[in-house]
């Protein structure tokens, strides 16, 4: 992109460990880098986001007042005002929202404080902002309002673009623009890994890694697990953490293979477990897309998940992984052990799902999308 098209954006996000934040530090890294200026806005620092290493990107604290009459901190409206002050501050030609509940409306607010001034709004909606918090009766009128005064809508798969219009009746046209990997981050390296302490000798990586959520059903990969150990010798690395993993130890040791299995906490940086692992486990119901399916890809290891969601446009079943149905975890644990049997094959499948990930999502061709998204929104909101 020209200079004289570069852009001041506002990039606004969870900073936590979920998707949805991560991706949005990774665009905001990629556009900063094809000369664009981005502004993050969040109640604390974004964990992938090293400001001072990085050229045209600035982050912005959202201050957070906790007052006795609220029955909780006023993120949403606190947000609001950061965006409009900021709007003021940088000049900024557009706010990127990630996530809608609440920043697209609290985007939505700083943009009615503006006024006259009209400023571009982008919203990106990542999943269960719109499956399971945004479709909430207390929230869902709020959120479908927000997607509507939208300039530009985009969303992560075109599963969850659907599920956006069946539950929310909206008109405004939702752009399918899919998250992205660094391919030269993730990728197969052939160096030893320091994550192989945990592993026994002999021993095939299976390798899971969540927020350990409810919805990641992570009790799904110990069971799968405990069927995999009765063919093959094998260790079960599990990387993140979350409200489910007390369950999931308790049924790792009910199942006889915690002694197998590494629950091994979150990590910031996760490409050395791909480095090492020998199949990949997810087992979401209707993940809205499956940025992790996509780091194994990117570093050549097989997935083998559930199919439904946005996981059957990201893994291509029988090609670069297998999918089988929901909730059968015996399965899911038969077509693990097939590739942990057969190397020729899963290699085959990883050469596969590493083209893929170069062929259809590279960071430079989506960052080339969401630039197209911005451009869009400008002239929306000139009009």
């Amino acid at each position: 992109m020209e200079r004289k098209n570069c852009l001041k954006i506002g990039m606004v996000c969870y900073p936590t460990y979920g998707g949805s934040g991560v991706v949005a530090t990774e665009l905001g890294r990629y556009l900063a880098r094809r000369g664009h200026t981005v502004h993050f806005i969040s109640y604390s620092m974004p964990f992938r986001l090293a400001v001072a290493s990085e050229e045209n990107v600035h982050y912005h604290k959202v201050n957070l007042i906790d007052y006795p009459v609220f029955p909780s901190p006023s993120y949403t409206l606190s947000l609001a005002v950061k965006i409009m002050e900021l709007t003021v501050q940088a000049e900024l030609d557009v706010i990127h929202v990630h996530y809608a509940v609440p920043h697209a409306v609290s985007a939505y607010l700083a943009r009615q404080m503006l006024a006259p001034r009209r400023i571009a709004l982008v919203t990106t909606l990542h999943g269960t902002d719109i499956t399971l918090v945004g479709s909430h009766p207390a929230l869902h009128p709020a959120v479908r309002f927000a997607i509507e005064q939208s300039d530009a809508v985009t969303a992560v798969s075109q599963w969850l673009a659907d599920q956006t219009v069946g539950q929310f009746q909206t008109t405004r046209p939702i752009a399918v623009t899919p998250n992205f990997v660094d391919p030269e981050i993730y990728r197969c390296r052939h160096g030893e890994c320091p994550m192989r302490r945990f592993v026994g000798e002999g021993e095939k990586v299976v390798l899971h890694i969540s927020n350990f959520r409810p919805v990641k059903r992570v009790g799904d990969v110990v069971r799968a697990f405990a069927k995999i150990r009765e063919k093959v010798k094998a260790r079960l690395l599990l990387v993140g953490d979350g409200p489910e993993r007390e369950a999931a130890e308790d049924l790792a040791r009910e199942l006889g293979v915690l002694g197998a299995t590494a629950f091994l906490g979150r990590h910031t940086s996760t490409e050395c477990f791909y480095s090492i692992a020998d199949v990949f486990l997810l087992t979401s119901k209707n993940e809205a897309f499956g940025l992790a399916a996509l780091e194994a890809m990117s570093a050549q290891v097989p997935v083998v998940a559930y199919a439904g969601g946005g996981i059957v446009e990201v893994v291509t079943d029988g090609a670069t992984g297998c999918l089988v149905s929901f909730g059968d975890v015996e399965a899911l644990a038969a077509r693990a052990v097939e590739l942990l049997q057969d190397g020729e094959r899963a290699r085959a499948m990883g050469r596969s799902g590493r083209q893929k990930v170069l062929d259809q999502f590279a960071p430079d061709r989506i960052a080339a999308q969401y630039e197209a998204v911005y451009q869009t929104a400008i002239a929306t909101a000139l009009r």
